[in-house]
């Protein structure tokens, strides 16, 4: 396998706007490639070396979705299932309308929703579900209460009827608690970082996770102009400034709260170990299993038809020729997307610039991150793709 391209458009990032990357590629169940570029600290020049730790935001709903399913597999709930058999503060929800008038749903949110994005929520962190969590937990957020609270806000569309990226994994995550009876951070620990040999992945981090973690950045665009307009523009004529801005992940609400859609920090090597595993039937390099391999092929199956509004989807400049499955993006149209990958390989992303990719069909996957807000995804992350796959 030949890695120069790969190696080639990861310079080119950072010699552009990009501070720094890392990647780990993993093909038929073995690491094959580690790389990194640019650097960890701008401000001090700190050569990105490879066991930094990121906050991977969205990405880390791939793991959650994860260990979702495991449960699935233990029989512990079904797909259709409503949410209120676990979470009863779901039983009666509200479905607040176009005009402002809000009226109660004509059916349930199921497990389905939470995991397809359908569910009817938002990503409105300052809505009132979040103050009265913070009265109630004096602070602390815990997982499982911020989610009872969200139940009593009115949701944006009936569920089932609309996909919309939301906070349907941090739902989610309660869910799994509910379901455990364990609290999801040591859900997590125990059967997902723990079987892959995950040793930095954390949902809280220490001062020692903060010493070992790469400085996070923002592009401040020097324009008026929407900042995803100009991702889709002539991306390398944007004028902006690479500020930085702390460590702190903005979507943890509080030190109990264990974030489903965006709470992991991790190096590119532990998170690329799960990215491994489910692009090759479930096992790990340790040899554990995690998940059955019909339940991966369940998880990248595209779950959006004609009776879903998938027009928030399809306007993201990264899922064209995509469905949207179990929590991740999945290619079902490699013509129309310009893919040199597989069908039915799937990935996801986050804020800051992280990106798991899997593909079953050819036993490959990758882990890739940097460490900027503004990340630039519509222009990297299919470019990046592209590269890997041109290594085979």
């Amino acid at each position: 396998m030949d890695f120069s391209c790969l190696k080639e458009f990861m310079n080119d990032l950072t010699s552009w706007i990009i501070p720094g990357n890392s990647i780990v590629v993993y093909k038929d169940g073995q690491q094959v490639f580690s790389y990194q570029s640019g650097f960890s600290d701008l401000e001090k020049r700190v050569p990105m070396r490879g066991g930094e730790l990121f906050n991977i935001y969205s990405c880390s709903k791939v793991a959650t979705v994860t260990a979702a399913l495991q449960l699935y597999e233990r029989g512990k709930f079904l797909l259709d299932d409503p949410l209120y058999y676990y979470i009863p503060e779901f039983r009666n929800v509200n479905v607040r309308l176009s005009g402002g008038e809000i009226k109660k749903a004509t059916r349930p949110i199921t497990m389905r929703h939470l995991f397809t994005m359908t569910a009817g929520f938002d990503y409105n962190t300052h809505a009132p579900w979040r103050k009265k969590a913070d009265a109630l937990t004096g602070g602390k957020m815990d997982t499982l209460q911020v989610a009872r609270c969200l139940a009593e806000d009115p949701l944006q569309f009936e569920p089932g009827s609309k996909w919309s990226y939301s906070l349907c994994h941090d739902v989610l995550a309660a869910t799994v608690e509910a379901i455990s009876g364990e609290k999801f951070r040591e859900y997590m620990q125990k059967h997902i970082f723990d079987p892959l040999d995950m040793k930095t992945a954390c949902y809280h981090p220490t001062n020692d996770t903060f010493a070992r973690m790469a400085e996070q950045y923002t592009y401040r665009i020097n324009s008026d102009l929407d900042p995803i307009a100009l991702q889709a523009a002539s991306v390398h004529d944007v004028e902006g400034t690479i500020v930085n801005m702390g460590k702190n992940n903005y979507l943890v609400f509080g030190e109990e709260y264990d974030s489903g859609g965006a709470g992991i920090t991790v190096s590119v090597e532990d998170y690329a170990k799960l990215a491994n595993a489910l692009s090759n039937g479930g096992v790990g390099a340790t040899g554990e299993k995690i998940l059955g391999s019909g339940t991966i092929d369940l998880l990248r199956t595209n779950q959006l038809n004609a009776s879903i509004d998938s027009s928030n989807f399809d306007g993201w400049g990264t899922h064209i020729g995509q469905g949207y499955a179990l929590g991740v993006q999945t290619m079902i149209d490699r013509a129309k997307n310009g893919s040199n990958g597989s069908l039915g390989e799937f990935c996801w992303g986050g804020a800051a610039g992280a990106t798991i990719h899997v593909d079953p069909e050819r036993h490959l996957a990758y882990f890739y991150a940097h460490h900027m807000q503004n990340s630039y995804e519509t222009y990297y992350q299919p470019r990046l793709r592209n590269a890997v796959y041109a290594a085979l």
